[in-house]
């Protein structure tokens, strides 16, 4: 009777306390947040270049700002810091050049390699500190209206013709020593001023110059003593046709005689 008093008594006590040990040896669970695949990281949106700050998109140094094959592609020219001197945004997907895409502060400007096909005529005519421009390798069509101050214009590899071209465009930048236009459709050589020392003309479709296009055809005194090099290869110009057209230059002009 006593053994099965002392049973009754015990058993449950062995199993409440085997239950309590099974219970301190099973580890809490933690919680565990996963995260979210509904949008993966690799599709997310590519921000555009209009939507970067330029300093972050460019190479920004002490004056100058670099924009050259800009990844994701710059289709327009970036907002400048105020004291930016020298613009190279070579290489890029530029369609429009703006009135107010540059400052006052701009000394050399660089957009050669872009699709520019347009640019808004006061765009660089108020760039009074402006001495170098490159268009080379655009679209461009006619030329916007220039500043006095520029030294250096380069417009090779455009689609430039007579007709959109002024004839007195080049005449009135009286500081201008290095023009380049070829690769263009000109069929006339514009007006030149006094102060080039080169000029390119190579690869249009000029047929013809006066003796006024390079000289004064009343003077035969007259020596145009600082030009250096003018170039005419690549045109329907013979130049032993005008022989009077090149008498005050100091050699001949590179081109078929």
């Amino acid at each position: 009777m006593r053994t099965l008093i002392c049973m009754v008594i015990v058993v449950p006590c062995i199993l409440s306390s085997a239950d309590g040990f099974m219970e301190a040896r099973q580890p809490k669970k933690d919680i565990v947040n996963l995260p979210d695949y509904d949008v993966p990281e690799d599709l997310a949106p590519i921000p555009k270049a209009d939507e970067l700050p330029t300093c972050l998109l460019c190479v920004c140094l002490t004056g100058s700002v670099y924009c050259e094959e800009v990844s994701p592609e710059m289709s327009a020219v970036p907002k400048l810091p105020k004291e930016t001197a020298y613009l190279y945004a070579r290489f890029n997907k530029i369609t429009k050049i703006k009135n107010n895409d540059f400052s006052a502060t701009l000394k050399w400007i660089d957009l050669t390699g872009n699709i520019i096909t347009e640019i808004e005529d006061g765009a660089f005519s108020k760039l009074n500190n402006l001495e170098q421009l490159t268009l080379a390798d655009n679209r461009l069509t006619k030329l916007p209206m220039l500043p006095p101050s520029l030294t250096f214009f380069n417009a090779n590899f455009n689609h430039l013709s007579s007709t959109s071209v002024k004839s007195n465009t080049f005449k009135k930048l009286t500081s201008l020593a290095f023009l380049y236009l070829g690769n263009n459709q000109l069929e006339v050589i514009p007006q030149l001023p006094e102060s080039l020392q080169v000029v390119h003309l190579n690869n249009n479709n000029i047929s013809t110059v006066t003796d006024e296009t390079f000289c004064k055809g009343n003077n035969t005194h007259y020596i145009r003593s600082i030009m250096e090099e003018v170039r005419l290869d690549g045109n329907p110009l013979v130049l032993a046709q005008h022989p009077n057209s090149f008498i005050c230059l100091r050699s001949l002009p590179i081109g078929h005689n």
